[in-house]
């Protein structure tokens, strides 16, 4: 195999059982890369630098980006989050991951004070985005699944902000050359996301939440969702082959 046809290896870093790369691995797989994910929460050691990978993926999860004791791996995917950023190397972060991102430079996550955001919402297109590799092509009001009780309260210096929310406003984000992360889950449809209702659901319900009206919403969207993060997805591979 020549130099020209090594598949790019991306670093994915998944944070708990039932929070896997999904609809935007499997749309990464298809545009040509390989997806190396591991597993910290089961023992398995992160990297601490980028070499050999061409990209990096930080998925979600129900720790808070701060809380070191729940997953005392952060401090080493932070480094991970900056080394990507100094290096040029593809990044994206998603919801928990994006979090991460915003919080290791520089931003703010913050608890949501009027409850958890789960199911559906529109998302808004913001100027940048049209000029942006990754999200120009997302349409005005698409949907996004969401399942988060944290959020990102300020973006780190320099992010340039793409998508928003009526009430999450930082929905999605570009930081650096080549880095992303964004608050919702484009890698999810209705399976997932009933499968964390299963767990999380009572505590959404006491805090005023419908988690079946979410599971519902996402199922009803699965069709766009499949579409616009697929889409979206492939964008950021071709990134990752452009950057190589």
């Amino acid at each position: 195999m020549t130099e020209s046809q090594v598949t790019p290896r991306i670093l994915t870093i998944q944070h708990e059982d039932g929070t896997g790369p999904g609809l935007v691995g499997k749309a990464h797989k298809e545009s040509g890369l390989a997806l190396h994910t591991v597993h910290p929460w089961a023992g398995e050691p992160l990297p601490t630098d980028l070499a050999g990978y061409a990209g990096l993926l930080v998925l979600g999860g129900a720790a808070n980006c701060e809380d070191e004791e729940a997953a005392p791996w952060l401090p080493v995917v932070r480094t991970l989050v900056h080394r990507a950023v100094d290096e040029d190397v593809p990044l994206l972060g998603i919801c928990l991951g994006g979090q991460i991102v915003a919080h290791a430079l520089g931003g703010r996550v913050v608890a949501r004070d009027r409850g958890p955001e789960v199911g559906t919402v529109p998302l808004r297109r913001l100027p940048a985005v049209e000029d942006d590799p990754v999200f120009r092509a997302v349409p005005e009001g698409a949907p996004a699944a969401q399942w988060h009780w944290d959020e990102i309260g300020e973006l780190p210096p320099g992010a340039v902000p793409l998508l928003g929310g009526d009430d999450c406003p930082h929905q999605a984000f570009r930081i650096g050359a080549r880095g992303w992360g964004v608050q919702f889950h484009p890698e999810v449809l209705g399976d997932a996301v009933a499968g964390w209702s299963a767990s999380d659901g009572p505590a959404v319900a006491r805090a005023g939440g419908d988690p079946d009206a979410a599971v519902a919403s996402v199922r009803a969207a699965e069709p766009a969702l499949r579409a616009t993060w697929s889409r979206a997805a492939r964008a950021w591979a071709d990134v990752v082959h452009a950057a190589g």
